[in-house]
């Protein structure tokens, strides 16, 4: 025999013999195995059913009820004894059935007047009985707004303001010459419908001898009327009225 050929032992069983002495143990590992599974299933099983009933109880009922099947209120009174719903057939209304008359009996048509044709009715203005028994016959009179005169520091608005149509020069006082005194005087000056001047007051003034002229020379200017809503309104406007020697 060829001296690399390997020897084989004999001692140690192989084949169907090992098989057979590992069958018990795999078996016993197998069927352990299997029980602790279904154990598992079960209790999972079991588990998820009792928290499914759980909440099928917390579940609110609704239930829904005519009205017809009410019954009717408690009474106020506590000594009163609870009625019981008690379902009773309708009764046929009495009142509201249309019955049939002859033409004889019945009313005559009436026709009302519309809206139209009660505006066209004009009613007596000042006429009639008062409630004490007196005859009222004083015809009422509307007199129509009079213009109010706006106040020198309201705001008027307009759409147009006015336009110097004709003007007048101040006439400058002699003292003011002789004293070689130059100045500006602000005059406001309210305009009526007509455009002509109602009142001149000063505003602003360098010297006070230069007021009276140039109020007077206000007066005697002449302007286009402020337009509002195409019609004229009076208005205040400010003129200035400068006072300046000739060299």
């Amino acid at each position: 025999m060829n001296n690399n050929t390997m020897a084989i032992d004999n001692s140690t069983p192989y084949g169907a013999f090992e098989l057979k002495k590992l069958y018990p143990r795999n078996y016993s590992m197998g069927m352990t195995i299997a029980v602790l599974i279904h154990l598992f299933l079960i209790g999972a099983y079991i588990f998820i059913q009792s928290i499914s009933k759980d909440d099928e109880n917390n579940i609110a009922t609704v239930r829904i009820m005519k009205y017809s099947e009410l019954g009717p209120p408690p009474s106020m009174n506590d000594n009163a004894a609870q009625q019981l719903a008690v379902s009773a057939p309708s009764v046929k209304p009495t009142v509201g059935i249309p019955k049939p008359v002859p033409d004889a009996e019945a009313p005559k048509e009436q026709t009302i007047a519309t809206q139209q044709e009660m505006n066209q009715v004009a009613a007596p203005v000042g006429e009639g009985t008062g409630g004490g028994g007196v005859k009222i016959t004083q015809d009422l009179k509307v007199e129509p707004p009079k213009d109010e005169t706006p106040d020198i520091n309201s705001f008027v608005p307009v759409e147009k303001m006015p336009q110097v149509v004709n003007s007048a020069t101040p006439i400058y006082p002699e003292i003011a010459k002789r004293a070689g005194v130059e100045g500006t005087v602000y005059v406001k000056i309210l305009v009526n419908k007509e455009g002509k001047p109602v009142k001149a007051v000063v505003i602003k003034s360098d010297s006070d001898v230069f007021n009276q002229p140039a109020v007077d020379a206000a007066m005697r200017f002449v302007f286009t009327p402020a337009i509002q809503h195409q019609a004229p309104v009076m208005v205040w406007v400010v003129v200035p009225f400068k006072f300046k020697l000739n060299n």
